[in-house]
């Protein structure tokens, strides 16, 4: 091997650098400038009067120009005798050369030009030029104004081609510098915390961290330390970047706000440059805040087998994002906000304490955060006095802020679509139903059977979970085709802190109602029942695989979180026992679908008949038809919860305030007792 290395030395080539297209290209021109701009520029000799007129009376003159003030004249040369007087070709000369000639008066000019026509030695122009002839410095301007001008024109495309790619405000010069943005108080970010709806928790630790920068005092003098750096973690559309808007509104420090996604670059080393000039920048500015958003895009774990996924230069910009946020040298002040929604996928050094001290989660809103967010998104809106807020609440289970603010946007331009003046509360039923299934399609044009068999599909679905007691509460059933579904049936999903087994398999009972209607009915299976299928699929798979709640298989997850294993976590054999528990837990509730809707025929024949003629039916219709669910939801349970303890609440004020207003009269009527003594001994 040390021979080959020996026989094979390696060539260090240079670096590609940009500054040398500008060199070759100043060179370049420099060189035209020195030969005269090539073959359009002519050259100039001098000589004496009496040369002038040898050589005019030979005919070698095409034209005569005469300065008076100058006191000189250009006799130009005809091509055929550029070589007898300059000794040079056309190509070294130029197309028109001439002669420079000191001259006493203009009169003895002209009686020698009139002489030399008449005996047709020149017959070429005679004028004259009045203009002062350019210095040196005038005509070394005028030559390299053209010069300055495209290099200018250069470095400016350079620039511009560069900076949208990632060379910033400076392009290639300042490839490496930071692309954050910062913000001051009283500058365009004027969101304040009373902006963000809901999260209680959530913005309760990140006011800890705005109240730290105003007075650190209060903090320093019990022996505490700011946290460096504080992660924002939750699904997308739950407020993370809001929060940290919020902080930059409140904290009134300078706030850096840059992407993940900034630091990397097509160039070797640029992100590892960008966080060592952002951190500089923070340094100067500090105390200051600094937000990355999307962090994953940087702080994705670093891979242990380079082969695998390695990424040299997103790991050089992590490495240099760890050594500033704790290294030795020291960020005092600096306090360091990200966002994420990946928080697996981010490396452990990034997540120690002394890096990211605290880990905020930013979790989908519960029923009285969605309320208030509604009220947030609801102050620009026309709305009408039909609009219940709380049923609106209800209504979006799982929505995350931003999917409620699409759903009001979506129900105000519903309402305009109407030529409403307001948006009313059926504005914002569209609307949910819009986001959730996709806009109605009222123009598919389908068959009487086709209509029929998805009537009786939905029916099955309806029938079933009204008759299963932890299935999700029905809200309506439509047979109009939505997105990619023919039919929907609509449910209020229960916000559960735990679930249950047995709620897992009366929903998967639901799911699999419309498949067991198909066949029960009709005795035909068709399609359209792939989504159940899917979800009933997954669910089982999710039980049993993952919540042990297998009768051969208790008690045992085999989750997998190493996303670059090739391996399950489980035999062949395991394999194989999951499948068959998965096609008996399936066909158990399949079974047990068929049985409900064998006992409740007559009632899902008058369903469907019903949705033949309306194409949608609500919850009531359900109960005209079947008699009140015998079970309450969990949501009315809370809701009759919230009640009670509001009831009480109210009662013990009014107690109070009785009991005060008892107090007040006694009061009142001992003072009067007590007048009425004093004027008694004073008679």
């Amino acid at each position: 091997m040390d021979k080959n290395n020996q026989n094979n030395p390696k060539m260090n080539m240079p670096k590609f650098n940009m500054g040398w297209i500008y060199a070759i290209a100043l060179i370049v021109l420099g060189v035209m400038f020195l030969t005269n701009g090539g073959s359009n520029s002519s050259i100039k000799t001098e000589t004496s009067y009496h040369q002038f007129e040898v050589m005019v009376m030979k005919g070698y003159a095409s034209k005569i120009v005469v300065n008076k003030e100058q006191n000189v004249l250009d006799m130009y040369i005809k091509p055929q005798y550029i070589r007898d007087v300059f000794k040079q070709g056309v190509d070294q000369t130029g197309k028109e050369p001439s002669v420079t000639v000191q001259i006493g008066s203009t009169d003895q000019i002209e009686q020698f030009v009139a002489k030399a026509r008449k005996q047709k030695k020149f017959t070429g122009d005679f004028s004259y030029d009045n203009k002062k002839k350019s210095d040196l410095f005038t005509s070394l301007l005028f030559n390299l104004l053209p010069i300055a001008f495209l290099v200018f024109l250069w470095v400016f495309v350079m620039r511009r081609m560069s900076g949208g790619s990632g060379g910033g405000p400076g392009g290639v010069f300042n490839v490496g510098k930071s692309r954050a943005k910062m913000y001051e108080k009283g500058g365009e970010m004027n969101i304040t915390f009373k902006d963000v709806a809901g999260q209680v928790g959530a913005k309760q630790e990140v006011q800890e961290i705005v109240d730290f920068l105003k007075s650190p005092q209060k903090y320093t003098e019990l022996g505490g330390k700011i946290p460096k750096g504080a992660l924002l973690v939750g699904p997308p559309g739950t407020g993370k970047t809001l929060l940290a808007k919020a902080v930059a509104g409140e904290a009134g420090v300078p706030f850096f706000s840059m992407s993940g996604s900034d630091f990397v670059e097509m160039f070797v080393g640029v992100g590892a440059s960008r966080v060592r000039d952002l951190f500089s920048k923070a340094k100067e500015k500090s105390p200051c805040i600094i937000f990355i958003d999307e962090i994953d895009a940087v702080g994705r774990a670093r891979s242990k087998n380079p082969a695998m996924g390695g990424n040299d230069e997103r790991e050089n910009t992590l490495n240099a994002l760890l050594t500033e946020m704790d290294g030795f040298g020291t960020n005092s002040g600096v306090i360091i906000l990200a966002a994420t929604n990946r928080a697996d996928m981010l490396d452990s050094a990034l997540l120690r304490a002394g890096r990211f001290d605290r880990q905020i989660h930013v979790d989908l809103p519960d029923l009285s955060e969605r309320k208030e967010i509604f009220k947030v998104h609801l102050r620009p809106l026309k709305i009408d006095e039909s609009v219940d807020v709380d049923y609106l609440a209800r209504q979006t289970p799982g929505f995350s802020g931003a999917d409620i603010a699409n759903v009001c946007n979506e129900a105000a331009l519903i309402a305009a679509r109407h030529n409403s003046k307001t948006v009313g509360k059926q504005d914002f039923l569209d609307a949910v139903d819009r986001i959730i299934g996709g806009l109605e399609k009222k123009t598919k044009i389908m068959t009487e059977k086709e209509k029929r068999t998805i009537a009786i599909h939905e029916a099955g679905h309806a029938t079933i979970s009204w008759f299963t007691e932890h299935a999700n509460p029905l809200v309506k059933v439509s047979i109009v085709p939505r997105g990619r579904a023919l039919g929907a049936a609509w449910y209020m999903p229960e916000e559960r802190a735990i679930t249950t087994k047995e709620e897992m398999l009366d929903e998967m009972c639901a799911t699999l109602g419309g498949r067991a209607a198909e066949e029960l009915f009709t005795g035909l299976i068709s399609t359209g029942a792939m989504n159940d299928l899917e979800r009933v699929t997954k669910s089982a798979y999710g039980m049993i695989a993952y919540a042990g709640m297998s009768d051969k298989l208790p008690n045992i997850c085999y989750y997998n979180n190493n996303e670059y294993s090739l391996q399950r976590p489980y035999s062949e054999t395991t394999a194989k026992i999951m499948d068959d528990e998965v096609l008996k837990m399936i066909n158990e509730q399949y079974d047990r679908a068929k049985r409900i809707l064998t006992e409740h025929k007559d009632g899902h024949a008058k369903l469907a008949d019903l949705l033949m003629s309306r194409e949608v039916i609500f919850a009531e219709d359900v109960e005209n038809i079947f008699g009140k669910r015998p079970w309450a939801s969990r949501a009315e349970e809370l809701l009759e919860a919230q009640q009670r303890a509001e009831a009480e609440a109210m009662a013990e004020r009014r107690a109070e305030e009785l009991a005060r207003e008892a107090e007040a009269r006694l009061a009142a009527k001992s003072e009067t007792g007590n007048s009425s003594d004093e004027k008694e001994n004073g008679k």
